[in-house]
């Protein structure tokens, strides 16, 4: 009964509508570069390592360009079973994920277990069907054992994370093109950015080579960062001060470090918090937070969280 009283608010959410603006979920078309030849090997320069266009896109093996600069990589990391994809695969080698994937590098090895229990138990559930990433985690999640999981989750916990991102503040934007799970820019046009975080990679193909190392840009509203500071100290409508659970400069406390993760990242667990598909008891005190929460703030709060250097 617990349990089904979690998810109430998602299943009522998914009754009413959309839990979250179309921008915070860049779908797209998901797709490979039709230049690359699917059998010869390619590289990256500086990297020791060669892969085919088939070994990027299999998610039971981690794509690991570098793998002198991180601990040698347990099998729950390099190597999926069965439905359960690799964690390195999605979270990459280092654990610096991706936009539309968490970082773990760096967070506890009990908040990473207690999360993937979520995904398992249904209690943290996608903000909408077609997040293919978090229907993904939801089928690697079920199908991990509680060894594998403890193996990745105290891997990941070791991990010093490295933020690659910079939150820019713009008005207009060079196109915005939803695409695979995030957007590329097509720099013959451009558009009002509004209200929305938009966050690209600086290179599409290195995007799809699963490059560790690869820089992303957030464009984010002009004056989103100082708001954001605002609320982080003012708590905002909950009156909650951010610090006093993720820490000094958010770089963690009680809760997790938020400080140079991914903005659209962030933003998109805040919708999912206001709209309670996460679910867990764990994650009770955001959503007494979230839920008060416009659109705009968690925009500043986002893009602020996302600026500061971990």
């Amino acid at each position: 009964m617990p349990k089904l009283l979690s998810l109430l608010p998602a299943l009522l959410l998914a009754a009413l509508g959309p839990a979250a603006p179309d921008w915070v979920l860049p779908v797209g078309t998901p797709g490979k570069p039709p230049v690359w030849d699917k059998i010869a090997p390619r590289n990256l320069p500086g990297s020791p390592a060669h892969f085919t266009e088939a070994q990027m896109h299999d998610l039971r093996h981690a794509v690991d360009w570098r793998p002198g600069e991180h601990p040698p990589l347990p099998a729950s990391v390099a190597l999926g079973a069965g439905s359960a994809g690799a964690c390195g695969y999605c979270h990459l080698p280092d654990g610096a994920g991706r936009p539309e994937n968490a970082a773990l590098a760096g967070l506890s090895a009990d908040y990473i277990r207690e999360q993937v229990e979520a995904f398992a138990s249904g209690e943290r559930a996608p903000l909408d069907g077609k997040w293919g990433p978090s229907a993904y985690m939801r089928t690697t999640a079920k199908a991990a054992s509680a060894e594998v999981v403890r193996e990745a989750a105290d891997y990941f916990s070791r991990l010093r994370f490295t933020s690659h991102v910079r939150v820019v503040e713009r008005a207009r934007i060079a196109r915005a093109v939803p695409t695979n799970y995030v957007y590329a820019l097509d720099r013959s046009a451009t558009e009002p950015l509004g209200t929305r975080i938009v966050e690209a990679p600086d290179s599409v193909e290195r995007f799809e080579m699963r490059d560790a190392h690869l820089g992303y840009t957030a464009y984010v509203p002009p004056g989103a960062v100082a708001a954001g500071a605002a609320l982080v100290r003012s708590g905002g409508p909950a009156g909650q001060p951010c610090a006093l659970c993720h820490g000094a400069a958010l770089k963690g406390g009680v809760a997790p470090p938020l400080a140079g993760r991914s903005p659209s990242y962030l933003a998109r667990q805040l919708f999912g918090f206001r709209a309670g598909t996460r679910g867990n008891a764990g994650a009770a005190p955001m959503r007494v937070i979230a839920e008060p929460l416009s659109d705009r703030n968690i925009i500043d709060l986002a893009a602020y969280a996302g600026s500061r250097r971990p």
